[in-house]
């Protein structure tokens, strides 16, 4: 009976942002929902609460915005081993960042500048979609998923009309992925994207490296980024064991306008480094600096955060 029991997790954090001398701060409240029902059947959902304080251009005070909205709101039916329905409003799968790396509590970095390619604007779809684990052994797995998805202006769900899909391959004795992402628009000007990644997470070591290229119809870019908490010095509780240094290195390269990507409109480099500090109860320390080049102007990007991580029963199990 407690498998069956619906659990509330999520994050709360704050934000700071500083980029060009101007800072911006956001509390932020990431609550999720994964509630079974039976052996086959799970809704799941994780919604976003936030609060964003941005100076105003005359310099005199804050502007003031709320923001309450659905990341995906979907139930979920696991057929087999093989194959999972779902249906609802989902994340789209292109890429790595959007599934895997988007909640607060695990991307120790903000979404990378290629992050608009293949997400479909709204980084969700309203449909269905088709995924599971389609051959695994113990030197291999490959995963699927493919998608199909409504236009919808609802507010609380909005997509665009497109499809697409992902193919991921792993090799479970050296931690090694590689993977490719399919997206097709089907608004009006039809257009495709294409990724591909690789993650490399030796087993028995902290260290995470992950990248990923992605072409649009009118920009194309990549990011690759390396993490390594030091918790091989004297174990992961103590005071340097805590500490995880991040590095990432990312371009993208402007084909023509387009100001629906979300891309910067010129050719544009950025690095990034960050340490993150874990403390005890699933607290977590964030701070960060990045520099960018472009055409446009250069400017120093500062960020720091504190989130916490919860994790309960909606009820108590029998």
């Amino acid at each position: 009976m407690a498998q069956d029991t619906p659990l509330l997790s999520g994050g709360a954090g704050f934000f700071t942002n500083t980029t060009g001398g101007n800072t911006t701060y956001q509390p932020i409240l990431t609550p999720v929902l994964a509630a079974p029902i039976g052996q086959h059947m799970l809704v799941e959902s994780r919604a976003n609460v936030v609060e964003t304080f941005s100076p105003q251009s005359n310099g005199q005070g804050y502007n003031h915005s709320t923001f309450l909205g659905l990341s995906y709101l979907q139930g979920d039916y696991i057929a087999n081993s093989h194959v999972t329905l779902v249906g609802g409003y989902f994340l789209t799968p292109f890429g790595t960042y959007n599934e895997r790396l988007s909640p607060i509590w695990i991307s120790n970095l903000d979404a990378p500048l290629i992050f608009g390619i293949g997400t479909m604007v709204n980084a969700s779809g309203t449909g269905a979609m088709l995924r599971g684990n389609a051959f695994s052994t113990e030197d291999v797995s490959i995963s699927y998923a493919a998608y199909f998805s409504a236009g919808s202006t609802t507010k609380e769900f909005q997509s665009q009309r497109s499809s697409g899909g992902q193919l991921n391959v792993y090799f479970p004795k050296t931690g090694l992925e590689v993977g490719t992402s399919y997206g097709r628009s089907l608004e009006h000007n039809q257009t495709n994207a294409i990724g591909v990644h690789v993650w490399w997470e030796p087993i028995n070591s902290p260290l995470r490296i992950r990248s990923e290229w992605a072409h649009g119809p009118h920009s194309q870019g990549y990011w690759a980024e390396a993490d390594y908490r030091l918790s091989q010095i004297h174990g992961g509780e103590s005071l340097i064991g805590r500490l995880e240094p991040v590095f990432r290195l990312q371009q993208t390269f402007r084909n023509a306008p387009d100001p629906s990507d979300e891309l910067p409109a010129m050719n544009t480099q950025r690095v990034d480094f960050g340490l993150a500090y874990h403390l005890p109860h699933e607290v977590r320390l964030n701070t960060t600096y990045a520099r960018q080049f472009s055409s446009t102007g250069n400017v120093n990007i500062w960020e720091t955060s504190i989130v916490y991580r919860f994790l309960f029963p909606a009820w108590r199990g029998k």
